[in-house]
């Protein structure tokens, strides 16, 4: 059975489906779950969690078939289907929670938090029981009960975040790796085993190899950040197992591994791996002990366009097949992913597979979205129209452009009526003014027309602003921001204004900014004016705490001069009524 686990953290998560490899599971910049069949190649399921836009998905894991819960008597019949059919997806969060999602009934199964206080890298399923695995940057495993939906332990695995998790295919061991790679009893919790190589953040762990009787016979493969070398470590009895006893060549670092694991030692292993750089390196080798030389890669795959100067189409994710020459590919966008099913020639090194992704993203979304069906219309056909027969039906064009006429406005005079109908509303009624706020400021950015412009970013009202940003289109977030950087520079009144705008579009857009390649050269300036103030800040904050300081003296000093002045006045009314005394006593 090929090795199937969650993703890596470090891309956007996308795996396939165990056993039957029908569907693909993947997370896009928007944050939202999209499952692909890869057998009709059309869009299954789509899923959006509530806080996909400030806490996006990071780690995607299939379950095994789902086995708790009160089930209806099946057939005989049905009873191999069921038994084949996935069900659960766990998907790990940036907030800290897991999300389990059922796609037998396209909903939310549940959610998993109150656990974890940081960033959750990666779930694993337990093969067997039904139990979950998750590692945070809070250094913690967590082992979760789907039964009762509740953590079920919880310890320490390291002084690093957890990035990595693989539970062994008898479901006794557990690997968990940050900087190290430990190996877990998962009966006591305890470390087996422990494994040191890499030099950064171990992103990929996989089991090579089912336990045997022989415990030499134990290997699991694993690969880090920023490293162009996959190694396979052997768990030997005797505990000499330090170092690892051979490492695959890579172009660039591990995104997606497949391999089919086997209960022997003997059985040659093939070994698929897609990287950051969009290559699938295919490996075959026998796991008979310690190999010093990396090994290269028995075929390199790489798609290309069709266009003149042929562009590389990235490989997002890889699947082995039962037919060693036959491979399950996904290549394109997260957004719109490309499946295909290709017989791959491993006697030459290097394959290049041209395709025109365009024209097969097209045809996909017209099967995917478009429903509505146009009419063959030929020579034979008749045209029914409205009316009696021998009667012409009424033309109705003229009263339809008569009233649109009434509905087509000018800029102007929309704005004018969003200003009435904002002051005009009643709390609680429905009102328009978040779409057409939407409509015009992504009008304005492409027109550049200060007067919208101005007219949309005078809102203060913090709710307003933060629908209108979540219906802006993604193509539009940029422009946004640049716009909102370019006002945040002139008077300070339009800067604290814009502030609130910056920070609603940075709440619900993110994921997407986060996606984009060259986000630090775009956002250059934004990002030095912000440093320049926040620099500014402490110095502000130094130069207030002295006023403070100086302000309190000055008072204090006033309030003592006003006591003292109090008290003279005091005294010399004093004096002035005893000698007013004494005059009256020598009068008498």
């Amino acid at each position: 059975m090929a090795a199937v686990g969650g993703s890596s953290s470090l891309g956007l998560p996308c795996v396939f489906s165990p056993k039957s490899r029908q569907y693909l599971a993947l997370c896009a910049q928007d944050g939202r779950l999209r499952i692909w069949n890869t057998d009709i190649k059309t869009l299954n399921q789509e899923y959006v969690p509530s806080a996909h836009l400030s806490a996006t998905c990071t780690c995607i894991s299939w379950g095994p078939c789902r086995k708790e819960g009160p089930q209806r008597k099946k057939r005989k019949s049905e009873a191999g289907q069921v038994e084949n059919q996935v069900d659960l997806l766990a998907l790990g969060t940036a907030a800290g929670s897991v999300i389990i999602y059922s796609t037998v009934k396209g909903a939310l199964h549940c959610t998993l938090d109150g656990s974890h206080s940081g960033v959750v890298n990666c779930v694993q399923w337990h093969p067997e029981d039904c139990l979950l695995y998750s590692g945070s940057d809070d250094t913690h495993i967590v082992e979760w009960d789907l039964q009762t939906g509740k953590a079920r332990c919880k310890w320490k695995a390291d002084r690093a975040p957890v990035t990595s998790l693989c539970v062994s295919p008898d479901g006794k061991l557990l690997l968990s790796a940050g900087h190290t790679i430990k190996m877990w009893d998962l009966e006591t919790k305890e470390v087996y085993r422990k494994f040191t190589g890499h030099s950064t953040a171990v992103t990929t762990l996989r089991f090579a190899t089912t336990r045997p009787p022989d415990s030499d016979g134990l290997y699991f493969l694993s690969g880090a950040a920023h490293d162009r070398l996959l190694s396979v470590w052997q768990v030997r009895e005797d505990g000499k197992d330090k170092n690892s006893v051979v490492s695959f060549n890579l172009t660039d670092e591990p995104h997606h591994i497949d391999l089919f694991t086997s209960n022997s030692k003997e059985e040659v292993r093939w070994l698929a791996v897609v990287c950051k750089d969009g290559q699938l390196h295919l490996f075959e080798h026998f796991l008979n002990g310690p190999c010093k030389k990396p090994l290269s890669p028995l075929c390199t795959v790489q798609m290309t366009g069709v266009e003149d100067s042929p562009i590389p189409v990235p490989l997002l994710a890889a699947a082995l097949t039962t037919d060693t020459h036959s491979l399950l590919l996904a290549y394109g966008n997260h957004l719109q992913p490309v499946m295909e099913r290709v017989e791959v020639n491993t006697a030459e090194r290097h394959v290049c597979l041209t395709r025109d992704v365009h024209t097969t993203l097209s045809l996909t979304m017209e099967t995917t979205v478009s429903k509505v069906k146009t009419p063959v219309v030929n020579a034979k056909s008749k045209v029914v129209v409205p009316g009696l027969p021998g009667h012409q039906a009424p033309v109705k064009g003229a009263l339809g452009s008569e009233k649109r006429k009434g509905t087509d406005m000018s800029i102007e005079e929309r704005l004018g009526k969003i200003e009435m109908s904002s002051e005009k509303a009643v709390k609680g009624a429905p009102s328009l003014q978040t779409d057409n706020f939407a409509v015009l400021l992504v009008q304005g950015l492409e027109s550049k027309d200060a007067n919208i412009l101005n007219k949309v970013f005078q809102t203060r009202k913090d709710m307003l602003i933060k629908k209108t940003v979540a219906r802006v289109p993604l193509p539009a977030v940029l422009p946004l921001v640049e716009e909102i950087t370019k006002r945040m520079q002139g008077h300070p009144y339009t800067a604290v204004l814009m502030v609130r705008w910056l920070k609603a579009v940075l709440m619900q857009h993110t994921s997407y900014l986060a996606s984009l390649p060259d986000l630090m050269f775009q956002l250059g300036v934004l990002y030095h004016m912000i440093e320049s103030r926040v620099k500014m800040f402490h110095k502000l904050t130094k130069l207030h705490g002295k006023l403070y300081l100086l302000m309190t003296q000055v008072r204090l000093s006033s309030c003592s001069k006003i006591v003292n002045l109090s008290q003279i006045v005091a005294v010399l009314s004093a004096r002035q009524s005893d000698k007013q005394s004494v005059s009256v006593d020598e009068v008498e």
